[in-house]
């Protein structure tokens, strides 16, 4: 995985140059999607409405979008973003959480569960609701070139319409309610299960790798913590942090030219053969053999 992008470098390489720090633009699709989009981790949120056909990679997905979709990106989230079909219509919106400041509401955008960790970024969107979320757009690209004093008040007010509007289309939000005392150390354990991925350097290596280190980092006993999560989802911590791991190794082995050694120091194995013998125990076969399937495999038609 390359080096994370940053809006500075996004816009650097489009001869654009932004007001305000770069900390919000809107653009419409066609001007700027018509080359495709790396597997990477970005700097800046971002929210787009596709309407043309193209294909979406993110984490361990993979998904082909043929019907007008929002999608949402956070800094955390490292995805590629490939063109199908050669008009692109719509809008996109990148912005920073400097952004957000200076309004308490907003501020709360970036913990939304629309981009939370480990939710999907795709919702699909009616007739309707093409024709809402593009006016707002429009809105916002005509506030971008005016010369309004409070533009920028007004797309932050913009933003969370967009927001909403995809909140509304989601089911009721599968968040733990953090009623008793195993609901509150599992949701700890996840955020902080989370927050060490994606990886993006291979001489980085996983910090928390094992059922002892998170229990240490949360101040807990390992036994404690075991009982909480086996109360609360029905396995132990090491199968969640082995499987967290195995989904990271499968998007590395995919999205980077690194080698099986270094995806395996990265993810927390001293030798290569430990990391051999996981991912064959976890998946029937070996690393090598996984990254030869997705080099071969056909495109979509």
């Amino acid at each position: 995985m390359r080096k994370k992008q940053t809006v500075e470098a996004f816009y650097h390489e489009r001869g654009i140059f932004p007001e305000t720090a770069s900390l919000v633009n809107v653009f419409e699709n066609e001007s700027y999607c018509n080359e495709p989009h790396i597997y990477n981790r970005r700097d800046f949120y971002k929210i787009s409405l596709l309407q043309g056909k193209s294909r979406l990679s993110w984490h361990h997905h993979d998904i082909e979008i043929r019907q007008p979709a929002l999608v949402f990106f956070n800094p955390l989230m490292p995805f590629a973003w490939e063109p199908i079909s050669p008009e692109q219509p719509g809008f996109f919106c990148l912005f920073r959480k400097e952004f957000l400041h200076g309004n308490d509401r907003n501020e709360s955008i970036q913990h939304s569960p629309i981009f939370k960790t480990g939710s999907h970024p795709v919702y699909f969107l009616k007739s309707a609701q093409v024709k809402y979320i593009s006016g707002i757009f429009r809105k916002m690209l005509a506030e971008i070139a005016s010369d309004y004093v409070y533009k920028y008040d007004l797309l932050r007010s913009y933003l969370p319409l967009i927001i909403h509007e995809a909140l509304k289309m989601a089911p009721a939000v599968n968040e733990i309610k953090q009623h008793t005392a195993a609901e509150r150390i599992a949701s700890r354990f996840f955020e902080l299960l989370e927050r060490q991925f994606p990886v993006d350097a291979p001489d980085h290596s996983l910090k928390l790798r094992k059922a002892g280190d998170f229990a240490n980092a949360l101040s807990i006993h390992v036994n404690h913590l075991n009982h909480a999560l086996q109360q609360v989802s029905g396995k132990p911590t090491s199968e969640h942090i082995s499987d967290r791991i195995l989904l990271e190794a499968k998007a590395l082995l995919r999205h980077t030219g690194w080698t099986a050694a270094e995806i395996g120091y990265s993810l927390g194995f001293e030798h290569p053969n430990y990391f051999y013998n996981f991912f064959k125990k976890k998946t029937g076969h070996p690393p090598r053999q996984s990254r030869l399937g997705q080099l071969f495999k056909l495109p979509c038609q």
